[in-house]
C-alpha cells in the first residue's frame, strides 16, 4: 500500500472519533520488546510513519537498568525497578534467600518479588475489566491477597504458546466481547525486534526484516480494530521497553580479570552488575573497580539520582555499570546486541506512537523537564488511568510530564 493512501486511512478513521466521550473509550497498548526509537528512520516501517503524522509521535525513555522485566513492569506500574521489586532480570533477594532470573520458574511465578500495584489491579479494584497478553507480571497472582489476576489472561508457559498473529487475533476476540463483558484495557506483549537486536545487532538485515514484518502485522491488527462497531472509540497506543546497541567481544571487561574472588561473596546480574562483598572488602572492591575502565562502580545508595536507582535491598554493596556497547561479566556475550544501559543514552530509547479519540492529531511530542527530548515510561501507567477515568495508586510517574499528548 502506498503510504499518502496509508495516511488518507487513518485520517478517514480518526475523523470518526473527534467527538467521542472519553468514559466511552477503549485502550489498547502494544508493546514492541526492543523497539529502539529510530528503527521506523532506518527501515521501512509505513504504519509508524502514518501514525506520527496523523498521531502522536514520541520518545520515550526507559527506566534503569534499561531491561525487559524491570521496564515493562514499570510501564504497568508506575515506578521505576528500584522501586518496582524487579531490580534487573537476574538478582538475588536477601529477603528469600533466593535469586531471581527470568528463567526460574520458582522465582518468578512467587508474587513476593513483585511490589507496587499494576495498573491491571487498580483498574480492576474501580470496577474496570482488562486483558493482558503476556505482559510481565500478568500471570502472577500479586497483590495483599495473593490472587489479583487481569480479567483476562494467558499464562506464558500455557500450550500452546501463542504467535504473534494468535496474540493479535487475542486482542481482536477482547474487544470483540460483549460489551458488559469486554475490558476498557487491553495490554500485549511481542518479544521482537528485540531477539534479533540480540543476535544479529540492531542495523542488521534480520532486524530490518523482523521490525518491518512488526509493521505490517500492528497495521493489519489496528485495522481490524478500527473495524469493530465500536472502533471509533478505541486507543491505539505502541511502545516498549528499551532500545538496542552494538556490541562485541573485543568491548569485555571480565569480573575475575579486576576483581579478586576472594574479597567477593555474591555477583549477579549484568548491565548492570551487583556486587555483595565479603566483610571488610567494600572499600576496597570499590577502589579497585573505581580504576577501571569502560565502567562505572557506586556504592548502594550513592547512584546518580538521575537513574532512580541503587536503593533497594535487592541491589549488592556495588552496582557496576559499563559503557554503552561494553560488557562487564564472567564471560562475554556470543550476541552482537544488548541493552540495560544508561537509560539516557539514545540507543536505549523506544519508539513510541499512539492514535485514537484521546490523542492529539499529527503531533511530535517534547517535554519540559529540562532539555529532555523522550518521557519516562513510568508516566504511562498515571496517563492509562487518566484514559481509563480511574484513580492511579501512588507512583513515581507524573501525568504532568506527559498529558501534552492528550487531546
Amino acid at each position: 500500500m502506498r503510504r499518502p493512501f496509508l495516511v488518507f486511512l487513518l485520517l478517514a478513521a480518526l475523523s470518526l472519533t473527534c467527538c467521542t466521550k472519553k468514559a466511552d473509550n477503549y485502550t489498547v497498548i502494544i508493546s514492541l520488546d526492543g523497539s529502539r526509537w529510530d528503527y521506523p528512520d532506518y527501515y521501512d516501517m509505513p504504519f509508524m510513519d502514518s501514525l506520527a503524522t496523523v498521531g502522536v509521535k514520541a520518545r520515550m525513555e526507559p527506566s534503569f537498568p534499561s531491561s525487559t522485566f524491570p521496564n515493562h513492569y514499570a510501564m504497568a506500574t508506575g515506578l521505576v525497578p528500584d522501586h518496582n521489586g524487579l531490580v534487573n532480570n537476574t538478582f538475588w533477594n536477601p529477603e528469600t534467600q533466593h535469586g531471581y532470573a527470568i528463567k526460574d520458574d520458582e522465582a518468578r511465578f512467587d508474587p513476593r518479588y513483585y511490589l507496587g500495584e499494576p495498573i491491571w489491579i487498580t483498574a480492576q479494584k474501580q470496577g474496570v475489566k482488562t486483558g493482558v497478553v503476556y505482559w510481565v507480571g500478568s500471570d502472577i497472582p500479586i497483590g495483599p491477597e495473593g490472587n489479583q489476576y487481569p480479567t483476562y489472561f494467558r499464562h506464558w508457559e500455557e500450550d500452546p504458546h501463542w504467535n504473534f498473529e494468535q496474540r493479535c487475533d487475542e486482542v481482536v476476540r477482547l474487544l470483540n466481547l460483549p460489551e458488559e463483558q469486554r475490558p476498557r484495557l487491553v495490554m500485549a506483549y511481542f518479544d521482537e525486534p528485540d531477539h534479533q537486536g540480540h543476535v544479529h545487532g540492531p542495523m542488521s538485515v534480520e532486524v530490518k526484516e523482523m521490525a518491518e514484518h512488526i509493521d505490517s502485522l500492528m497495521h493489519s491488527l489496528y485495522l481490524r480494530l478500527k473495524a469493530l462497531p465500536h472502533g471509533d472509540k478505541i486507543n491505539f497506543i505502541l511502545a516498549g521497553d528499551h532500545g538496542m546497541a552494538d556490541i562485541s567481544k573485543d568491548r569485555f571487561v571480565g569480573w575475575w580479570e579486576v576483581m579478586p574472588q576472594e574479597w567477593t561473596e555474591r555477583v549477579t546480574g549484568s548491565i548492570p552488575t551487583s556486587i555483595w562483598a565479603k566483610e571488610g572488602y567494600v572499600d576496597s572492591l570499590y577502589n579497585r573497580l573505581s580504576k577501571i575502565e569502560h565502567i562505572k562502580v557506586w556504592k548502594h545508595g550513592e547512584v546518580p539520582e538521575y537513574l532512580n536507582y541503587g536503593t533497594s535491598n535487592r541491589l549488592g554493596d556495588l552496582i557496576v555499570c559499563p559503557d554503552l556497547g561494553w560488557q562487564f561479566n564472567n564471560f562475554p556475550s556470543k550476541n552482537n546486541g544488548t541493552h540495560g544501559f544508561d537509560p539516557r543514552n539514545e540507543e536505549m530509547m523506544v519508539a513510541f506512537r499512539a492514535i485514537g479519540p484521546d490523542f492529539k492529531v499529527g503531533y511530535e511530542a517534547t517535554f519540559t523537564e529540562g532539555e529532555k527530548s523522550a518521557f519516562h515510561n513510568i508516566d504511562l501507567y498515571p496517563m492509562l488511568c487518566k484514559l481509563l477515568g480511574i484513580m492511579p495508586a501512588p507512583v513515581d510517574g507524573k501525568i504532568g510530564r506527559i498529558d501534552n499528548i492528550l487531546k
